[in-house]
């Protein structure tokens, strides 16, 4: 983030705050020989790739780098995501091989872990193309919905998806962002609230149903029904009974998959109770009865 802040502070300044989308494949080129003379990225170019969607790759003397991305991706988004993961693995990690090759599971929806290369490589693609500081401008007093998102992705010149995972990361409640096709999970990723409390898929483990009351679920989806208040267990078994979730799904048509955006409240304390004890309020009924209908919308 520290390295991708950087650039982003430098165009701010030499550009001005409306600079968006970032022409990230001229300032690979531009940045690295300013910077980095001995050892530049020379080119940026599109190719059709076989097997992985971008490359960053060193001739021998070490002297000059290659950016390639797949340019039969239909999502122009995805192009500019891409590139700018490849300038990440540049920036980052150029000095610990020669060659970078970042199939489709690597970009955007890097793992959890911290210390993954390629996890590294999406933050600084993000933090780079939809700084956090312009990010909350856009989003700050409204309420999340795909449509603000769309806007986002639009303004930044990424996919739906990099948007919608760049808000989860400043949502002020937990958040997962699921991609789905055929009723089953593609991936899965949970913002920090919610990986803590337990509420995350472990997709790359295993193969993992959609569960049948989602919107996504082929038996349910409709355009006109692409939001709904439901209970937490519906997803998320060992969330209390109590607690709501809020589900929206919108087609990624470019990528061929289903987006189911996740939204819960903090995870809650269940005091103990003791059988003769009146039940407490339940939280679930209390969200409905403030204006949540648990029905889709």
């Amino acid at each position: 983030m520290a390295e991708a802040n950087r650039i982003s502070t430098m165009l701010s300044m030499v550009l001005g705050a409306e600079r968006f989308p970032v022409k990230v494949d001229e300032l690979a080129v531009e940045y690295s020989r300013q910077c980095f003379a001995e050892s530049p990225i020379d080119k940026v170019q599109g190719e059709d790739l076989d097997g992985f969607d971008g490359l960053l790759k060193a001739n021998k003397a070490r002297s000059k780098w290659l950016i390639l991305y797949n340019s039969a991706t239909p999502s122009e988004g995805r192009k500019r995501f891409t590139i700018a993961h490849e300038f990440g693995h540049y920036i980052l990690h150029r000095h610990q091989q020669d060659l970078f090759e970042c199939g489709d599971d690597d970009i955007e929806t890097g793992d959890n872990n911290e210390r993954d290369i390629e996890a590294e490589a999406d933050l600084f693609s993000s933090t780079l193309l939809m700084p956090l500081d312009d990010f909350r401008r856009q989003v700050n007093g409204h309420p999340v919905s795909f449509d603000l998102l769309g806007h986002c992705a639009d303004r930044y010149g990424v996919s739906l998806t990099a948007a919608a995972l760049r808000w989860t990361e400043i949502a002020d409640k937990r958040a997962i962002l699921v991609a789905s096709r055929d009723d089953h999970m593609l991936w899965a990723k949970s913002n920090q609230a919610a990986f803590k409390s337990g509420a995350y898929f472990a997709t790359r483990k295993r193969t993992i149903e959609m569960p049948r009351a989602a919107l996504a679920y082929s038996d349910n989806w409709s355009a006109a029904n692409e939001t709904q208040t439901t209970r937490a267990q519906a997803w998320f078994p060992r969330e209390a009974s109590s607690m709501p979730l809020t589900e929206m799904t919108k087609v990624a048509a470019q990528y061929d998959y289903t987006l189911t955006l996740l939204l819960m409240p903090d995870a809650e304390w269940q005091r103990p109770r003791h059988d003769d004890e009146e039940s407490e309020e339940d939280t679930f009924d209390h969200f409905i009865r403030n204006g949540q209908p648990p029905v889709r919308k």
